[in-house]
C-alpha cells in the first residue's frame, strides 16, 4: 500500500497528495503543535526584533502625525489622498486572501483549503488591522471616529450615507467582526488539544479559557459545523462587497481614470491576486522553518500559483478595458490620464514597474516547472505585492495630481512620516504573524486529521475496486 502511494506521487501524470501518506493521527499531532510547544529559535528571535523595530516606526510617525497634524505628511493640493489611501486599499486587498481560501473554498469542498486556511485567515485579521489604521488617521482627528458610526445621537448628527468613506466604515468593521470570528470558530478544537496536552497549570488555564469547554462530544461537533458553515455563507458575500465598496471610493467619483464600471470586479480580482501572492510570500519560510512539508504540499502551492495566475489574467484584462475604453470614448481627460500622464508622465516608472510584476510576473506560472519551484513562486510573489502597491499608488496619485485644469495641477512626493507609517505598518503586521505561529497551531489540525481520514478511506476503496476488477478479470480469463 505504501510503495503504491509512493509511486503515485512520482507520476507526473498524478496529482500530487495533500498531505504526505505515512502521518496517522498521533504523527501529525506531533507535527502541527511541535512548534507552538518548542522554545523560540534564533531566527525567530531576529525576526521579531526587526518587527517591533519596525512597528517602532509605526508609534513614532503616529505620535508625530498626532502631534502635528497630517500635514506633516505628503499630502497636498490637489493630491489630497496620498500614502494613507494607498495603503489602506493596499492592506485590504492583502486581507481577501483568507476568506477566499476559507469560505469559498469550504463552501465549494475543495480539500486543497485545509492545510493553509488558518495561514491565510489569520493574515486577513492583521492586514485588515494594519489597513484600518490610515483612514481613521486620515481624518486628521481620530478621536472623533466614532461619529462614523450611527450610534444614538441625541444631537441628530448622523452620518452622510451618501458617503463612500462611510460605506468603508461599515464594510471594514463587517469584514474584520465575520473574519475574526470564523477563524476564532476555525481555532476551538485545535484550542482544546493545545490544552490538553499542556505542561503546565498556566497553559493549561489559559488554552481552556479560550477553548470554551470543548469536550469533542458528538453534540459540539454538530454545532461547531453548523457554525462554521453559517460563517463561512456569512464570509463569501463579503469578500465580493468590501472591496467593491472600497472601489466606490473612485468609481463614484467623476475624476479620469476613477470614474470606471469596471473597478469593483477589477478591484475584487486585484484582491485576491494581492491576497494569494502575500500568503506564498509568508507560507513558503514558514513552512520550510517549522517543518510543515508534509502537510503544505506542493500541491497545495501549485493551486495556489494558478490562483495567481487566473486572477492575474483578470487583472491585465482589466488594464486594458481600461485603456481601450479611454481611447474608444474619445474622452480627452481620460485619455490624458492613461496614455499620456501614467506612461509618459513623472511617474512613469511607477506605471512600468507595476506593468512588469502584475502583467508579465504571473505568466510565468503558465509554465509547470515555474509553478513548482520554490524559490521562483516566492520571488513572483513578493513582485506581485510590489506590482499592486504601485497598482494602488498610480490610481490615486496620477488621476489627482493631474485632472482636468493644468493650473491646478501638482507633484506629490511622500514625506518621512509617510514612510514611517507604512513601514511601521509592515513591523505591526509581522509582530502579529510571529506571535501567532508561536502561540497557535499555524495549520488546522482537526481538519487536516479529518482530511487524512477521508484520504485513506478513498484509497482502500480504491484498492478493494481495483482488487475485484482483477478478480473479475482473472474468472473471465
Amino acid at each position: 500500500m505504501a510503495e503504491t502511494a509512493a509511486t503515485a506521487t512520482l507520476d507526473p501524470l498524478e496529482p500530487r497528495p495533500l498531505v504526505a501518506p505515512h502521518h496517522d493521527d498521533a504523527s501529525l499531532n506531533e507535527t502541527l503543535l511541535a512548534h507552538v510547544w518548542a522554545k523560540p529559535g534564533k531566527g525567530w528571535f531576529m525576526l521579531f526584533g526587526m518587527t517591533l523595530s519596525a512597528l517602532g516606526l509605526l508609534v513614532i510617525g503616529v505620535t508625530y502625525t498626532l502631534a502635528r497634524g497630517i500635514g506633516v505628511w505628503g499630502n497636498n493640493q490637489p493630491v489630497g489622498w496620498a500614502f494613507d489611501i494607498i495603503n489602506f486599499v493596499w492592506w485590504v486587498g492583502i486581507g481577501h486572501a483568507g476568506t477566499l481560501i476559507s469560505a469559498i473554498l469550504l463552501l465549494f469542498q475543495q480539500k486543497w483549503r485545509t492545510s493553509i486556511n488558518r495561514f491565510a485567515e489569520a493574515m486577513t485579521l492583521f492586514a485588515v488591522m494594519c489597513a484600518g489604521l490610515f483612514p481613521l488617521l486620515h481624518t486628521g482627528r481620530p478621536w472623533f471616529a466614532f461619529w462614523l458610526f450611527p450610534y444614538p445621537s441625541t444631537l441628530g448628527a448622523w452620518p452622510q450615507f451618501r458617503s463612500p468613506l462611510v460605506w468603508d466604515v461599515f464594510a471594514i468593521s463587517t469584514y474584520l467582526t465575520v473574519s475574526a470570528l470564523f477563524w476564532f470558530v476555525g481555532l476551538i478544537p485545535d484550542l482544546a488539544a493545545l490544552r490538553d496536552s499542556s505542561k503546565t497549570k498556566t497553559q493549561r488555564l489559559i488554552y481552556g479559557l479560550f477553548a470554551l469547554g470543548w469536550r469533542g462530544s458528538g453534540r459540539h461537533w454538530h454545532n461547531y459545523k453548523i457554525a462554521y458553515l453559517l460563517l463561512a455563507g456569512l464570509s463569501t458575500p463579503l469578500v465580493v462587497s468590501v472591496h467593491t465598496i472600497v472601489s466606490f471610493d473612485f468609481a463614484v467619483s467623476l475624476l479620469p481614470g476613477w470614474h470606471a464600471t469596471i473597478f469593483p470586479p477589477y478591484f475584487v480580482a486585484g484582491a485576491v491576486f494581492s491576497g494569494f501572492a502575500m500568503v506564498i510570500t509568508l507560507m513558503v519560510p514558514a513552512r520550510k522553518y517549522l517543518g510543515l512539508r508534509d502537510v503544505i504540499t506542493d500541491r497545495h502551492l501549485e493551486n495556489m500559483n494558478k490562483v495567481i495566475l487566473a486572477t492575474g489574467l483578470i487583472v491585465s484584462y482589466g488594464y486594458m478595458m481600461e485603456h481601450f475604453i479611454a481611447w474608444y470614448s474619445q474622452n480627452q481627460y481620460e485619455y490624458w490620464t492613461f496614455y499620456v500622464n501614467r506612461a509618459t508622465g513623472p511617474y512613469a516608472g511607477v506605471y512600468w514597474l507595476m506593468i512588469a510584476c502584475n502583467v508579465i510576473t504571473p505568466n510565468i506560472f503558465w509554465f509547470q516547472k515555474c509553478r513548482r519551484s520554490i524559490p521562483i513562486m516566492w520571488v513572483a510573489s513578493i513582485m506581485v505585492n510590489i506590482g499592486m502597491w504601485c497598482e494602488r499608488f498610480i490610481i490615486i496619485v496620477t488621476s489627482l495630481s493631474q485632472d482636468f485644469l493644468p493650473s491646478s495641477w501638482g507633484i506629490y512626493s511622500p514625506t518621512w512620516v509617510d514612510w514611517a507609517i507604512y513601514i511601521g505598518t509592515l513591523g505591526l503586521f509581522g509582530t502579529l504573524f510571529l506571535l501567532f505561529l508561536k502561540f497557535v497551531p499555524a495549520v488546522a489540525v482537526s481538519e487536516v486529521k479529518e482530511l487524512q481520514l477521508e484520504l485513506k478511506h478513498a484509497a482502500h476503496h480504491h484498492d478493494g475496486a481495483d482488487a475485484g476488477a482483477g478478480t473479475l478479470t482473472h474468472g473471465a480469463h
